[in-house]
């Protein structure tokens, strides 16, 4: 299946509420009372109030000025709107200095490690010699996790007991793609809930520490987020940017989820770029956020 068809399909849920909502106005003139029916539809997906203001308004001014006359011509409008806001592509990709360091974060279930997994794998495919960092010590079976994505993506591990500091994991692994001239480390975390601040305060540290293992590190902050969640993961994104600061975000489980729309509102509330997107289980299907695909595979 193709990139393009791969994504539709993974973004049909999405399209169905989104966009198949819609059709409702299929073959109506277009007027006030029209337009404010659209509104409340529009209000109740995921694109976020912020994001469907904005499109509202530029509707609503657009309309005034003759150019919005039937449906036909609020669906293309919309289209136009919401690639305006997602913007150019800003993929992942290693810009610094050796090595590369990226910090991992979001709270349990996501698909972070398993996100971290694919990365390695994309990136040891890519020719990059790539160290994963399994600085989620809490759990033991996290680490064993990571042990599995190492060995998939012949990638290579640093690792402590259960229960060690994460952050002096964070150092060694960092230390050691230097002595190994290793081009990028993928620190994974422990799936801390952003609500609770002592574990807030610890991710702090890691921050603190690789940094002084290297100057400027990290150089990439993902958040990985579960689209299934919807608002919710606006609402993480928020906390943990406020607390660490967000560099990209990866949004997992997009295929099994309507609200896909939440892509915009964290574009839109936050102006954070979407880095990858998780659009099925298998290892090829964390994709580059590419805007105009997104869009494609919502209204064609």
């Amino acid at each position: 299946m193709g990139l393009v068809n791969k994504l539709k399909a993974g973004l049909q849920k999405t399209k169905t509420s989104m966009i198949g909502s819609l059709s409702v106005f299929t073959g109506k003139k277009i007027d006030e009372s029209t337009i404010d029916d659209f509104e409340e539809l529009l209000y109740s997906t995921d694109l976020g109030v912020k994001a469907t203001a904005q499109i509202m308004d530029a509707l609503r001014y657009e309309y005034g000025d003759g150019r919005i006359k039937k449906y036909e011509d609020v669906k293309i409008f919309l289209r136009k709107e919401i690639l305006s806001i997602l913007g150019l592509p800003q993929p992942f990709m290693l810009y610094q200095e050796r090595p590369f360091v990226v910090l991992c974060i979001g709270v349990n279930g996501v698909g972070k490690t398993t996100t971290i997994g694919k990365i390695a794998k994309k990136s040891i495919d890519e020719g990059y010699g790539t160290i994963l960092a399994a600085s989620d010590t809490f759990r033991a079976a996290a680490i064993e996790q990571l042990e599995i994505w190492s060995s998939r993506s012949l990638s290579q591990i640093v690792k402590h007991q259960a229960g060690s500091d994460p952050a002096s994991v964070a150092f060694d692994a960092i230390e050691a793609a230097k002595s190994r001239s290793i081009d990028l480390v993928l620190i994974d975390t422990a799936g801390r809930l952003h609500t609770k601040s002592p574990l807030i305060e610890e991710l702090k540290k890691i921050k603190r520490v690789v940094n002084k293992a290297m100057q400027g590190a990290p150089h990439e902050t993902l958040l990985v987020v579960d689209a299934t969640t919807g608002q919710n993961a606006l609402h993480q994104a928020k906390m943990f940017n406020e607390a660490v600061g967000i560099t990209g975000i990866v949004l997992t489980k997009l295929d099994g989820t309507a609200k896909g729309g939440i892509v915009v509102a964290i574009r839109h509330e936050l102006n954070l770029p979407v880095r990858m997107i998780g659009v099925g289980e298998g290892i090829e299907d964390l994709k580059t956020f590419i805007p105009e695909e997104f869009v494609e595979a919502l209204f064609d």
